[in-house]
């Protein structure tokens, strides 16, 4: 990623907290699914070989493929990948465009997560930290969602740690400075959600991802949360 990223992620800094408008990757469907680097579309989009033709890849398609799979798409899968970068092993780059979550390894290479993100309206961009950690964490939502959700309206004295949590087997709370920014990256009891754009600015991950997550990032570890356009690629 090199100097010209760095630069791009200091604008980026001033820009957290401001929600941009989502447009997910589309990414096609041979036996499985691939993806094409760089393809953005209105929202997530699969090719369907047998009838060549684009097809919409929303939360009923994507729960009926984790039904009939046990598994989310191969490219959401858990996976080594070269990935060049300025950044230290140990940083968390956040490709939401993508759905990707890359944690920075030595030699060039990273370990890419899938991943759930912020649905229109709720994204954001920014340079954290990783403030502090839990195992099965407990959910408390933020007065916002109790007023506008009806389904977090019982839970806004605190949801307990669980296999139903909301916040699933793991959270990493993301600080500025040290303020909480009110986000994570967490499990999820919804694990077809990976590759979709459904959360209120949270990143979900599979609940196995986020406890391997968890196993390797240490408090205080950076993270980059990559605003829609922004080239996380340029230099390579």
């Amino acid at each position: 990623m090199g100097k010209a990223v760095s630069g791009d992620l200091t604008a980026l800094s001033r820009e957290r907290r401001h929600r941009t408008t989502r447009s997910a990757l589309a990414f096609t469907l041979a036996l499985g699914f691939y993806l094409l680097p760089g393809q953005a579309a209105a929202q997530t989009q699969v090719y369907d070989p047998k009838t060549r033709s684009w097809i919409e890849y929303d939360r009923t398609r994507a729960y009926q493929y984790y039904r009939q799979h046990q598994q989310v798409p191969e490219p959401f899968r858990r996976q080594i990948v070269t990935f060049r970068t300025a950044e230290d092993p140990g940083t968390i780059i956040i490709d939401g465009n993508q759905h990707f979550l890359y944690l920075v390894q030595p030699g060039q290479q990273a370990i890419r997560y899938g991943i759930g993100v912020g649905r229109e309206g709720f994204g954001w961009a920014g340079i954290v930290r990783v403030g502090r950690t839990a195992e099965w964490p407990r959910w408390t939502p933020p007065a916002e969602m109790v007023a506008r959700d009806p389904n977090a309206r019982k839970w806004a004295g605190g949801q307990p740690g669980g296999p139903d949590n909301p916040l699933g087997a793991r959270a990493l709370y993301l600080y500025e400075g040290d303020q909480d920014t009110i986000y994570r990256i967490h499990g999820t009891p919804e694990p077809w959600t990976m590759g979709l754009s459904v959360s209120s600015g949270c990143i979900r991950m599979v609940n196995d991802d986020v406890i391997d997550l968890h196993s390797r990032v240490k408090v205080g570890a950076k993270v980059i949360v990559l605003m829609q356009g922004a080239a996380l690629y340029r230099g390579l």
